[in-house]
């Protein structure tokens, strides 16, 4: 079954949802991409439900629910890459966080330091969104390297649920604003006027940088493996208790011996794992893998 996009808009607000159907779609949510919808989220679900089906033409919350689980693979899966693209929030920004930004210096430093020439750093950006944080870190690891006078190597990942976002990150362009939030110098070093109202990230970043797409329930078929830095955060606040120390427990398996994991402050608690320590560090939550 397929999707015909509509231009009839109707300038009615969004029905409301019963309980039984929010139910439902809290359920669908929380399936597929493990994240959860807390019930004050529900007018938020409502108009964001409802806009994507003023586009289709679809009439009724359970007509597009029935599509998105029954209807045809192809259409359903595109139609769901769509919808994850509109539910989950993309809010980020260059160096988002200076103190986990200052301990990852801090680690490059001494990575520099400690690695013969030729050696090879590898990061994992974990729900990468638009992808200015993977850029962050490829910015600040290239300075270091180039500080360090050796020739030193290093590969990016960036990973997130929602291809139309992967998309964005890809092509490395970013409205003015938002690059100029950015120290001077590595605005020049790495940036270039596109249009006049957007920036170019330089090609020398993008090349040691990829984005792929991956749902985090799935972290055990992921490809990532002896990682020497995985960055994640402002992510695992979308996920239930248990479903954090999952990930974490998942991501914490993928870590090179020395390697950092790097987490959102107060995104999770009360968890340790037997490989990892914490590392003390001003206004962060990172852990370290035993050697």
């Amino acid at each position: 079954m397929g999707y015909a996009v509509t231009d009839r808009w109707s300038i009615k607000s969004a029905p409301a949802m019963d309980a039984e159907q929010f139910q439902l779609w809290q359920a669908l949510l929380e399936e597929r991409t493990g994240m959860t919808l807390a019930a004050e989220r529900k007018p938020f679900l409502e108009t964001s439900l409802n806009i994507r089906m003023r586009e289709l033409g679809i009439a009724s919350y359970d007509l597009y629910y029935e599509q998105l689980v029954t209807g045809a693979t192809e259409a359903r899966a595109m139609e769901w890459s769509v919808l994850v693209d509109r539910l989950t929030v993309q809010e980020t920004s260059f160096f988002r966080h200076p103190g986990s930004f200052a301990l990852v210096q801090e680690f490059v430093d001494r990575f520099a330091a400690e690695r013969p020439g030729g050696a090879t750093l590898n990061a994992w950006s974990v729900g990468c969104s638009t992808g200015e944080e993977a850029y962050s870190l490829a910015m600040l690891i290239n300075e270091r390297f180039a500080a360090s006078g050796k020739s030193l190597f290093y590969g990016i990942t960036g990973t997130d649920i929602s291809l139309p976002t992967l998309a964005k990150a890809r092509r490395g362009l970013f409205p003015r604003r938002r690059v100029e939030q950015i120290d001077p110098a590595l605005r020049a070093a790495y940036f270039s006027d596109a249009d006049g109202r957007h920036q170019q990230v330089a090609q020398t970043l993008r090349e040691r940088v990829c984005f792929a797409y991956l749902n985090v329930l799935n972290l055990d078929q992921a490809p990532m493996d002896n990682m020497d830095l995985i960055f994640c955060q402002n992510m695992l606040i979308y996920f239930r208790r248990w479903r954090k120390r999952q990930i974490v427990n998942r991501l914490a398996g993928r870590l090179a011996p020395g390697g950092l994991l790097v987490l959102g402050p107060g995104e999770i608690t009360d968890w340790q794992d037997p490989r990892l320590e914490r590392v003390q560090f001003a206004d962060t939550l990172a852990f370290r893998r035993r050697q």
